[in-house]
């Protein structure tokens, strides 16, 4: 069973080198490609000031995390919680940096990549559009994954839209093989509407279309003198 933890986290700045701390994690899990509602979300107080910058793109303020737990509190639930699985972030360096610099400071040597898998859905977008903005908001327009409760930036939030845009960039056609070896018919493998929450009618043509196809073939076949190509596909 593929287990996959699409994460996300909101700090105090932007460069652990500066000190800045994690102050939000929000992940969502998915067995299956399914979401499981088995989330870990949890606020952190960082014991240093939120950067002002920081404090416009997500609204996290310090008053907010004066009674919050220290990231020590929860390090040791969160490791179990991602051990094992595929982590999905959008641009992974960033949060997987900010993570491993907690549990350092905790004097734990953990390298995610040695615990999990990491796939950074910002280079899988970057490769799908190149040229093309990529970052949450633009894929969020660009697939029609709504995100209009989406006014400020939030760990959880962003990963339950995240997964949202991955299931849409992962789900649709992945293979098409118009080869034919051994006899076999060509290949279309795509996930299921299921996977992707859809369930769209099956609406089949009438016996008058099904006529006027079938007399529009004969009419190929004619102009042609032979076999129109739509009957040997």
């Amino acid at each position: 069973m593929t287990r996959q933890i699409v994460l996300d986290t909101e700090t105090t700045g932007l460069e652990t080198s500066d000190g800045h701390r994690i102050i939000e994690i929000g992940c969502v899990e998915m067995q299956n490609r399914r979401l499981t509602q088995n989330n870990f979300h949890q606020y952190l107080q960082p014991d240093r000031l939120i950067d002002a910058g920081a404090m416009e793109v997500h609204g996290i303020t310090n008053e907010q995390l004066v009674e919050m737990p220290r990231f020590a509190e929860v390090a040791e639930e969160f490791y179990r919680y991602i051990k094992g699985a595929e982590l999905i972030i959008h641009n992974a360096p960033f949060d997987v940096g900010f993570i491993e610099h907690e549990f350092d400071l905790l004097g734990k040597n953990v390298k995610l990549r040695e615990i999990c898998k990491v796939t950074d859905s910002l280079a899988m977008a970057r490769k799908m559009f190149p040229g093309q903005r990529n970052n949450l908001d633009a894929l969020c327009k660009r697939l029609g994954v709504n995100n209009t409760h989406r006014t400020l930036h939030g760990a959880l939030l962003d990963s339950e839209i995240l997964a949202d845009v991955y299931l849409y960039m992962t789900g649709g056609q992945e293979t098409l093989s118009l080869d034919v070896e051994d006899g076999s018919t060509a290949s279309v493998q795509r996930a299921s509407l299921a996977e992707l929450g859809l369930n769209l009618p099956v609406v089949k043509a009438s016996k008058t279309e099904l006529d006027a196809h079938e007399a529009n073939l004969q009419r190929i076949d004619e102009a042609c003198g032979g076999e129109a190509a739509w009957r040997k596909s």
